[in-house]
């Protein structure tokens, strides 16, 4: 579980328990702004909170907003814009700007409703209504209903730059939740322990599958989810455009991912071993009937090339290589949708 997922699960809980809640997701941010877009703080009616969304000085008025949303029940959304001269005392390094949209969480069981969509990789459009923050689910033909075209666009935009979002509309607050990044580590050996803790700091949930109880224990993945099979058990998470799949082995009959994995639209898949291995890969699931094209997609020798001499440096290279792949494809789709709206 990430920490997001633990944010918003004790802002639920809180919620349950029948306090006042207010949920504050950075929407956006520009510039050296410490906390990414997708970010959250739970705050209750009481002042607790959990979580951060800047370096410490913007927390204070998002407090006192979350106050006053809890109260009155109306959302607001946030604009912080920082000069060079001021970043320091906002917690920015050298200048940004950052959006949070705070919202009362008013019906906890219909707010996890709308987040069962992204925590099984599908994205969440909602209309927040201005006044009362009711939320109401935005499907296909919304847009055109409600004369949101051009908004819509921009949560497009935003899904294909992999950011939760929350836009001002003259119907309300457009809201986009984005699905969650899960990262799928096939074999529970010494540079999975390493991978596991640092794809978490990065935003996945991360899940290790290896029956071998030796291995995948507990004790050595603390925290994780853990799944006693090998590949078949893929196609049971449906791994989607937010997935990645990392193969550990060196045994072609349980690291070959490709059987499963390429028939998904997972954004990386990569597979440990030698060049030698790398280069043996093709021919054998070229046999199983796989294109050329579809073969560049495995990345291997996985990671990328920062001479890594152990457990923890091949992780770094492999969460590099994730991350790249990642961003890559969101600009990649920021372009199709540029392309699109011209």
């Amino acid at each position: 579980m990430d920490d997001n997922d633990e944010i918003v699960g004790s802002g639920l809980a809180w919620g349950k328990e029948g306090r006042g809640v207010a949920l504050a997701p950075v929407t956006a941010s520009w510039g050296s702004s410490p906390r990414l877009a997708g970010s959250q703080m739970a705050v209750d009616d009481s002042g607790h909170f959990i979580g951060k969304v800047s370096g410490g000085c913007v927390e204070g008025e998002v407090l006192e907003t979350a106050a006053q949303v809890i109260a009155t029940g109306r959302p607001a959304l946030l604009k912080f814009g920082v000069s060079d001269e001021k970043a320091l005392s906002f917690g920015l390094a050298c200048g940004g700007s950052i959006e949070i949209f705070v919202e009362k969480l008013s019906t906890p069981d219909s707010f996890e409703r709308v987040l069962n969509g992204p925590s099984h990789g599908h994205s969440t459009v909602a209309l927040v209504a201005p006044g009362s923050g009711e939320r109401a689910p935005v499907d296909a033909e919304a847009p055109r209903r409600f004369n949101l075209d051009d908004d819509f666009r921009s949560v497009q935009k935003a899904e294909a730059g992999g950011r939760n979002v929350a836009i001002e509309t003259k119907r309300g607050i457009l809201e986009f939740w984005r699905p969650l990044l899960r990262l799928f580590i096939v074999c529970a050996v010494h540079i999975a322990q390493s991978l596991a803790p640092v794809a978490r700091l990065a935003g996945y949930a991360v899940t290790i599958i290896d029956p071998r109880t030796a291995f995948a224990t507990p004790e050595r993945f603390a925290g994780f989810h853990l799944c006693a099979q090998w590949q078949e058990v893929l196609p049971q998470f449906a791994l989607d455009e937010s997935s990645a799949l990392v193969a550990l082995t060196h045994e072609p009959r349980i690291d070959d991912p490709a059987s499963v994995a390429l028939r998904c639209p997972a954004f990386y898949i990569g597979a440990l071993g030698s060049r030698s291995t790398a280069e043996k890969r093709p021919k054998r699931l070229l046999s199983q009937g796989f294109g050329e094209l579809t073969l560049s997609r495995v990345h291997g020798p996985i990671g990328l090339a920062i001479g890594a001499a152990n457990p923890a440096e091949i992780a770094i290279a492999i969460a590099a290589e994730m991350t790249s792949a990642l961003r890559r494809l969101e600009v990649e789709s920021q372009k199709v949708l540029g392309s699109a709206a011209e």
